[in-house]
């Protein structure tokens, strides 16, 4: 991996998931502070999901058709940064919708692209992605305890000059990153949405949308859950980055993984894994030793996941559809199905309470394991 660019990839990584890190655990307190309800924060929550049913999408046609994958992410990340400075000049609950939909319909541009320029710099070597994308995970620990221990002493606001610092960092390292040649395939003949509808890879898409909704109450409400049952803020932090220290092991144990098991083996290990997590957080938050080994199964849910998801989706899309296919994924599944999670949750919380909503969730796994044991296989 010589003419590799993996330190100029990481260090992006490094940065958009520390961003994530900040803000999937802690930007519902602060809507909290603003005296928000909680189906509210739902809906506000769901924006950085549901702009990203079309967005992604969107751009990832545009980069196959300019060939400029690097260029737009580059414009996006900067566009990202200006929207979200709407977020220091109003607290309505309809100018926060506009600012939050305005950062989410920029900033959704930038990982599918980097995804699909990645493994163009990878080729063959595909089981190697975890590698880099382990400082994705090692940028969100950072953020997620570094947030955890600063918010348990200052006030709830000073998270907006947090999240303000890591979006700068994105909009920098976005500016390193090489653009990657796309390689000719057979399939480039095909439109993508005739790959879309092969019954193998319309079992995929809909797992995976259904594993998305399963961590909808997970991402919305997982903080103010473990809040209001006394855990403290820094404990907070570290139960968020043990889960991503788990996903990093795994990251790193990936190309060994995948020699010894198949891409439906993993995938329906870590769905199955799903269904056991989610019942543990939602009656059994008590109980730390179980909330320990519930953010210890992230390693399954997100890291084994994530990246067998990510490299069936390269094995079906390529040449000049693998932005688009990167970008399909981010949008039907984070997209949409993380929207109808994080909306769902916000209802159900108000009217089910948290049990019954994360076994709702436990339920959507479930499902999801079932269409990959009856469809999902791997074919040319």
């Amino acid at each position: 991996m010589t003419s590799f660019p993996y330190w100029r990839l990481s260090s992006f990584y490094f940065f958009y998931f520390a961003f994530v890190g900040a803000f999937s655990p802690y930007w519902s307190l602060y809507l909290k502070s603003l005296d928000f309800s909680a189906s509210e924060i739902g809906v506000l929550m769901s924006l950085l999901l549901a702009t990203r049913i079309f967005a992604p999408t969107l751009w990832g046609w545009l980069a196959d058709r300019s060939g400029k994958r690097v260029g737009i992410v580059r414009v996006a990340a900067a566009l990202s940064l200006a929207s979200y400075f709407g977020v220091f000049f109003g607290v309505s609950f309809w100018w926060m919708f506009v600012v939050m939909a305005l950062i989410s319909f920029f900033w959704s541009a930038s990982l599918p692209l980097v995804e699909a320029t990645t493994l163009s710099h990878l080729g063959d070597s595909t089981a190697s992605y975890g590698r880099v994308r382990l400082w994705g995970s090692i940028g969100f620990i950072v953020a997620v305890i570094g947030i955890g221990y600063v918010l348990d002493v200052a006030e709830v606001r000073i998270l907006l000059w947090l999240v303000l610092g890591l979006m700068v960092g994105i909009v920098i390292f976005s500016r390193h990153i090489p653009e990657a040649e796309s390689v000719a395939h057979h399939t480039d003949r095909y439109p993508a949405r005739q790959i879309l509808k092969r019954p193998e890879v319309a079992a995929l898409f809909a797992a995976c949308f259904l594993m998305a909704a399963a961590h909808g109450p997970y991402y919305t409400f997982y903080s103010l859950y473990l809040v209001e049952h006394d855990y403290s803020k820094g404990a907070i932090g570290w139960l968020w980055a043990l889960g991503v220290i788990g996903e990093i092991a795994v990251f790193i144990g990936m190309p060994r993984l995948m020699q010894r098991f198949s891409l439906p083996q993993i995938l329906g290990a870590s769905f199955l894994l799903a269904v056991i997590r989610f019942l543990l957080i939602g009656w059994l938050v008590d109980s730390v030793a179980a909330i320990l080994f519930a953010q210890m199964l992230h390693a399954a849910t997100f890291g084994s996941y994530h990246a067998s998801a990510v490299a069936a989706i390269h094995h079906f899309f390529r040449g000049r559809h693998q932005a688009k296919g990167q970008a399909l994924y981010t949008s039907l599944t984070f997209g949409a199905g993380g929207t109808f999670g994080a909306l769902m949750s916000g209802y159900a919380w108000d009217f089910l309470g948290a049990s019954l909503t994360f076994s709702m969730a436990s339920l959507c796994a479930l499902f999801g394991l079932l269409l990959i044991g009856w469809k999902f296989r791997l074919k040319v």
